[in-house]
């Protein structure tokens, strides 16, 4: 346990987060395809090296969270393999489960999961992150059975020593109010507590990787302010987030670009009615990266990097409540 413990303060330390540079080949192909770059290993490899490259990156990222394509190519994560704690998305992906409900998904990946577990602590990850994905329309059963897999994998992380990342994700895609998003988010979170109290997870080394409380992306009411984004997404975890859980490091989603900080700066605003003193952090992706592809992509390396730390600045600054 004082393994992971270990792991838990040095990804806090310093008012730190998480970069989740995890994305599957379809994923960021995708992102690629937007901006007309070819996506194969070696491009995959050049974009993620410059910004594993990116000077005073440990001034701002605790931890970096990699795809098995990345974790394995040493020149890749050469840059920051001796600066921060190197993390693996161990999931094998949402699939199919329409047993309950139409679209629903179930992420796959248990087999042969303590064998992949010790080889990826091997080559040198000390946490992992499993995501779990669900509609805002989500079956009850559905939600059950992804919070059992979850916190299986969770036990399974911690019997082998890893920090296991939760990542209970409620899609924003849809016209669903933010208290739709609040009441579906409270369901799902307190499934995942249940299941992880009946798995025999401790919950002082795990991080909670969950979604902000906000309204649909097509919701007629628009983007709801910061501060209401804070109270309504701390009201929420206050009711079914134990304690004991030592790091809250928020997804960024598909938010529009410059939000989620804002969003995580006001819920560490002090002056915030239900102010909450946990660790509430970042574990973003497209948040952080997405300025500094752009830049990449029209061939400035130099440009990207400086648009990957200056977003990395504002998060920290956010953790603070200071931005």
């Amino acid at each position: 346990m004082s393994e992971m413990i270990d792991t838990i303060l040095k990804i806090m330390d310093g008012s730190k987060g998480i970069l989740a540079a995890d994305e599957s080949d379809p994923t960021i192909k995708k992102r690629f395809d937007a901006y007309g770059i070819e996506c194969n290993e070696y491009s995959r490899h050049e974009y993620r090296h410059n910004i594993f490259s990116t000077p005073d990156i440990e001034k701002y990222i605790g931890g970096v969270i990699l795809f098995d394509e990345t974790i394995r190519n040493e020149e890749t994560v050469a840059p920051i393999k001796d600066k921060v704690l190197l993390g693996i998305k161990v999931d094998k992906g949402a699939k199919s489960y329409e047993a309950h409900g139409e679209g629903e998904k179930l992420t796959e990946g248990l087999d042969g999961l303590t064998e992949r577990l010790r080889e990826y602590k091997d080559l040198g990850a000390s946490f992992a992150k499993w995501r779990a994905v669900l509609p805002i329309d989500s079956s009850h059963s559905n939600v059950v059975a992804n919070a059992y897999t979850l916190a299986r994998y969770a036990k399974k992380c911690q019997m082998e020593g890893v920090v296991p990342i939760v990542e209970p994700e409620i899609l924003m895609e849809g016209k669903h109010s933010v208290v739709e998003t609040f009441v579906a988010t409270e369901i799902a979170l307190h499934q995942v507590f249940d299941a992880l109290f009946y798995e025999g997870v401790e919950l002082e080394t795990i991080i909670l990787k969950p979604n902000m409380i906000l309204a649909g992306y097509d919701s007629e009411n628009g983007t709801v302010p910061p501060m209401a984004v804070a109270e309504f997404t701390m009201m929420c975890f206050n009711r079914v987030v134990p304690v004991a859980v030592p790091i809250i490091a928020f997804l960024s989603g598909g938010q529009p670009d410059g939000e989620a900080v804002l969003n995580l700066n006001a819920m560490n605003n002090p002056d915030l009615p239900i102010f909450n003193k946990r660790y509430l952090t970042f574990s973003f992706g497209r948040e952080l990266q997405q300025n500094s592809l752009q830049e990449w992509a029209s061939g400035n390396s130099e440009s990207a990097q400086k648009a990957f730390v200056d977003r990395a600045k504002e998060c920290r600054l956010a953790v603070r409540g200071q931005l």
